[in-house]
């Protein structure tokens, strides 16, 4: 999940002032953490306290009370502030921003996506995001993330990303065969999974490590934070993160929010080691 924080900490600054470069400082000093960030945290605590409906509910109220000012969508912002525990029917990329702690319990057996993950993708959409495309955007970037995991080859990793790329178009009828030379000129800010999603995982696909990603997520403008969030969450997996750009993500945050983390790291190595 800390992909995903990355991306949205070095896309922060670049969401109102796009720029279609990958020439740019990777962090700045007015670099800040936004909702991406909060609601990943919000997720993953959600898991760790069972992984229900309910807990899904109460950490992002929690985490989105707790930072009012993340710079949360309109509606969504309604949500959290009111007592209304009911999903309002959106379409919107942030389903798809806070999805990746889900596909860090996803179990790997041979090819087939976990039940579990899938479940607890599902339900983190759902929650708020319970159109059709505000789930699909989710699961597709659960599903990439998952695939990455256990199947990416460093000395091979034009496959996996064949494989990353056939599987999203077929389950999820994304189309990925735009690269982003061809995407870039004409993209514009757009919060909608339908037009987001597909953008950050092309971004992986195009990407030879983790902070290329990063660049090549940002260089399309549009809604840069959750598109680097997005491809973040993707690239960590495939590639891991560089220490540097950890230390460096981890300054950006303050403690109630690296708690979260830490508490995180600690709870997928023990899940991973029971496996």
């Amino acid at each position: 999940m800390l992909g995903a924080i990355v991306g949205d900490i070095v896309g922060s600054v670049y969401e109102w002032n796009n720029i279609k470069t990958k020439d740019f400082p990777l962090f700045r000093d007015d670099c800040f953490f936004t909702d991406d960030t909060v609601m990943t945290c919000a997720v993953a605590e959600a898991i760790m306290n069972g992984g229900q409906k309910d807990d899904f509910i109460d950490a992002m109220k929690k985490y989105g009370r707790m930072y009012p000012n993340a710079d949360y969508g309109a509606r969504f912002n309604r949500w959290l502030m009111t007592d209304n525990r009911e999903p309002y029917n959106s379409f919107g990329n942030g389903s798809a921003m806070r999805v990746s702690p889900c596909a860090w319990v996803m179990e790997a057996t041979k090819d087939e996506l976990s039940s579990e993950g899938k479940r607890l993708a599902q339900l983190s959409a759902e929650v708020t995001h319970n159109h059709p495309e505000g789930v699909k955007g989710a699961m597709a970037t659960a599903d990439a993330i998952y695939m990455c995991r256990y199947f990416f080859d460093s000395n091979n990793p034009a496959e996996i990303k064949r494989r990353v790329k056939e599987h999203i178009e077929k389950e999820y009828g994304y189309d990925l065969s735009k690269t982003l030379d061809e995407i870039r000129p004409t993209y514009r800010f757009n919060e909608t999974c339908q037009e987001t999603v597909p953008q950050a995982i092309v971004a992986f696909l195009e990407s030879t490590d983790f902070e290329d990603a990063i660049r090549n997520a940002i260089s399309l403008g549009g809604d840069s934070d959750t598109l680097a969030a997005i491809t973040g969450s993707i690239a960590e997996a495939a590639y891991g993160i560089p220490e540097w750009i950890k230390d460096k993500a981890y300054s950006y945050l303050d403690e109630p929010l690296k708690e979260v983390l830490r508490r995180w790291e600690k709870e997928v190595s023990i899940s991973n080691s029971e496996k």
